[in-house]
């Protein structure tokens, strides 16, 4: 993509820079690039947690310096305190915590305050984060909170006794999921959201999870009666919308359960206010990333992850003033008035090094999405940028191996009876 002209008329305070919080091991992640050259682009100097010096992000010409700190994302919170505290003295000025995964957005509103002289976050309920990535948490926000916007059905065993008896009177296939975001490193139950066809399929997966089993078993969606829709957006410390966009997801890797590879925005002014008044009546404060799926035999929307960080995709979104989720959060937490302005309806984003393999996946399933638009409008690719190719080629060089590897992983489940 070329240099963004539409973004250059944002005003922000090029003397506040940024900063991508990651902790754990994934250096291939178009998210914490596009966030550097969002607002890169518009003057902020940026910097950057990386896992070593040669991840897509730490080559980006937007970076000023990488940070170089390998972590796994279970270290001891004060450790990660202590980390960050290090990372803003060698910064020398309060910068914006961007973070990509949510123990980062957790451990950043939990100590706040320890934070405060050194960067700059919003004033959410420090316990708010935490509550929202837990899928068991989130599941009980939609019971108390949600008026339109309601949770799949699902159980919550605390043993192998209870998922037997769940399996007892479940309908299958069901899905399986870590029920803490922050035990999927270190105590993971399974490997990633995993639709499960039979009792004993379910029953010889837990007879693993130990005595106090990590997940949340969900109602499954039938795909060919769903339709997947994702909101992304920033609010201000009142929990109002100070951008707010819509699209669909048309296809994710692995199929119909991982990160979006392919999507479009499309303009629904009903999940747009659904997500609105779910966010001010739980007071949140930040950037969000929702995922939802529209269950056409109810016509309800069914909240499955709400994210309290930027989402990898977020640069699929902005608006005819140039804001996206990104620059409405450093604008905000800066003093900065957003500029409004609709949504681009029409832009298409594509991951390329996982959208080819989503596109065989689903074409041999027949799955199609009702709403996508018949021509995209422009297109936002992940990692090619012609004003910075180099993220693009460090990818490129870093996936070849454990792409293929990755492949050939779930050709062998595919092949076990296995979907994920």
């Amino acid at each position: 993509m070329a240099e963004d002209t539409v973004g250059a008329s944002v005003q922000v305070d090029r003397e506040v820079p940024g900063l991508i919080v990651k902790f754990g091991a994934y250096p291939l992640h178009h998210g914490g690039v596009g966030a550097i050259r969002s607002l890169g682009r518009l003057g902020v100097p940026m910097y950057a947690i990386t896992e070593d010096p040669y991840t897509p992000a730490a080559a980006s010409r937007y970076l000023r310096r990488a940070f170089v700190w390998p972590t796994t994302g279970a270290e001891d919170p004060g450790q990660l305190v202590e980390g960050l505290l290090r990372i803003g003295r060698r910064i020398g000025r309060p910068a914006v915590l961007i973070p990509t995964d949510e123990e980062a957005a957790v451990l950043i509103a939990e100590h706040r305050q320890e934070l405060a002289g050194s960067f700059l976050s919003p004033s959410v309920d420090p316990g708010l984060p935490r509550r929202v990535a837990s899928k068991q948490g989130l599941h009980e926000l939609c019971e108390e909170h949600g008026h339109g916007l309601v949770s799949p059905a699902a159980a919550f065993p605390r043993s192998y006794e209870e998922v037997v008896a769940f399996a007892d009177t479940a309908s299958f296939p069901v899905v399986a999921k870590n029920r803490e975001a922050f035990l999927r490193r270190s105590r993971p139950a399974v490997g990633g959201t995993t639709r499960i066809a039979t009792r004993a399929g379910l029953l010889a997966l837990a007879r693993a999870w130990g005595p106090d089993p990590g997940v949340i078993l969900q109602e499954y969606l039938p795909r060919e009666q769903a339709e997947d829709w994702i909101v992304h957006a920033c609010f201000d410390r009142d929990a109002n919308p100070l951008a707010l966009f819509t699209g669909v997801k048309v296809r994710s890797w692995p199929p119909h359960a991982g990160m979006t590879a392919h999507a479009y925005v499309v303009d629904n002014p009903e999940l747009a206010d659904l997500a609105a008044r779910f966010v001010k009546r739980i007071g949140f404060s930040g950037v969000a990333d929702l995922d939802l799926r529209f269950d056409r035999r109810d016509e309800r929307y069914k909240l499955l992850d709400f994210n309290p960080r930027m989402g990898a995709q977020f640069r699929l979104f902005e608006s005819a003033a140039g804001v996206d989720v990104v620059r409405a959060l450093h604008l905000d937490l800066t003093g900065r008035p957003v500029p409004e302005g609709e949504q681009r309806a029409g832009r298409r984003y594509v991951v390329e090094n996982i959208d080819l393999p989503a596109l065989v996946a689903y074409r041999r399933g027949g799955y199609t999405t009702p709403h996508t638009p018949a021509r995209a409008s422009g297109t936002e690719l992940a990692w090619f940028a012609g004003d910075d190719p180099l993220p693009f080629l460090t990818m490129l060089a870093r996936f070849v191996r454990p792409g293929a590897r990755h492949l050939c992983q779930l050709w062998r489940e595919r092949r076990r009876g296995t979907s994920k």
